[in-house]
């Protein structure tokens, strides 16, 4: 099968998905000369640098018929538009009673490994999941983000793309048909017995690293990349702690209020998972700071193999909870 890098198979999508359907617009602040030269001025539309403008007006456009496609680059800039997001896209159609539909997708760029500071190394999307009518995907691979861009362009509802800073060039393997990645199914990355990893994002791939070095010590991980968190496949986490009896859930993104905490929120509630669980849950998340400009700095405050490692032989160490 061929290979491609994840922005790639991003633009595949938009692209397959702008020629079957006339009604597709794109906007960013930035031009898209591919996209431009091949749907022209009027569908692929370069913006001023005011984010909370067209993002709302990708509302106004879906709501009118239109299906947008709003690229906002860095997670950061997301936040002069949190009213559009939060207030207006998340709530439109619950407002219109289901009347109306508004199909848009935006993209932002999340994560730090560039050394951009602490404005520009944000990864925010636990916010947006506290936000009721927001459905949220975070592809990992190019197959996901291909195959995850091309159903959001078919769902008539508000979602947004978290995409890893450092994911756009990584390749993989795209199949040339066309292919769909449903919302609301995980996948199991790499099937094991000892510890089940939820990891999201570009922590995937840290997570498989991680799942190699400890199997030369016998301990077999499960890793399982969610691929969307809302809504997210809590039937596929529950059915493996089951099975290993110990999770390690591991993100990016800051541990208070965050993704993580959901996770083993949802795992230790559920009465058949939580007599299964043979140590206390544990998180490796981005620590509770700014990210730091300094590289040294930036490495510390996020997770890495050696963490998700650490953090996998506690929960093996731990004594069971005699119940």
């Amino acid at each position: 099968m061929r290979e491609i890098t994840y922005e790639q198979a991003a633009l595949e999508a938009i692209q397959e998905e702008f020629r079957r359907d006339p009604r597709t617009v794109y906007m960013a602040t930035d031009l898209h000369a591919e996209l431009q030269q091949e749907f022209g001025v009027d569908r692929i539309r370069v913006t001023p640098i005011a984010e909370n403008s067209f993002v709302g007006a990708a509302i106004g456009l879906a709501g009118s018929g239109f299906r947008t496609v709003v690229n906002i680059r860095m997670a950061t800039f997301g936040f002069v538009a949190m009213d559009q997001l939060m207030n207006h896209a998340a709530k439109i159609t619950y407002m219109f009673g289901g009347q109306a539909k508004f199909p848009i997708l935006y993209r932002m760029t999340v994560g730090a490994g560039i050394s951009a500071a602490a404005e520009h190394s944000v990864t925010p999307y636990p916010m947006y999941m506290n936000s009721p009518g927001l459905k949220i995907i975070l592809p990992a691979t190019p197959h996901d983000a291909k195959g995850l861009f091309k159903t959001a362009l078919r769902d008539n509802n508000p979602v947004v793309s978290f995409e890893h800073i450092l994911l756009g060039e990584v390749k993989g393997e795209v199949p040339e048909e066309e292919y769909f990645v449903p919302f609301g199914q995980a996948s199991v990355r790499r099937e094991g017995a000892d510890v089940t990893v939820v990891a999201l994002a570009k922590m995937v791939h840290e997570a498989l690293e991680a799942a190699e070095d400890l199997a030369r010590e016998g301990i077999s991980l499960e890793v399982i990349d969610p691929r969307t968190l809302v809504p997210l496949d809590v039937g596929t986490v529950l059915e493996s702690v089951k099975k290993t009896g110990r999770l390690v859930v591991v993100d990016e993104a800051c541990q208070t209020c965050g993704a993580a905490g959901e996770i083993v929120a949802l795992v230790t509630s559920d009465e058949a998972t939580f007599g299964r669980l043979k140590a206390a849950p544990a998180r490796a998340c981005g620590l509770d700071v700014p990210i730091p400009f300094s590289p040294p700095m930036e490495k510390y405050a996020v997770p890495d193999k050696a963490r998700i490692v650490k953090a996998v032989k506690d929960v093996m160490r731990a004594v069971p909870v005699e119940r």
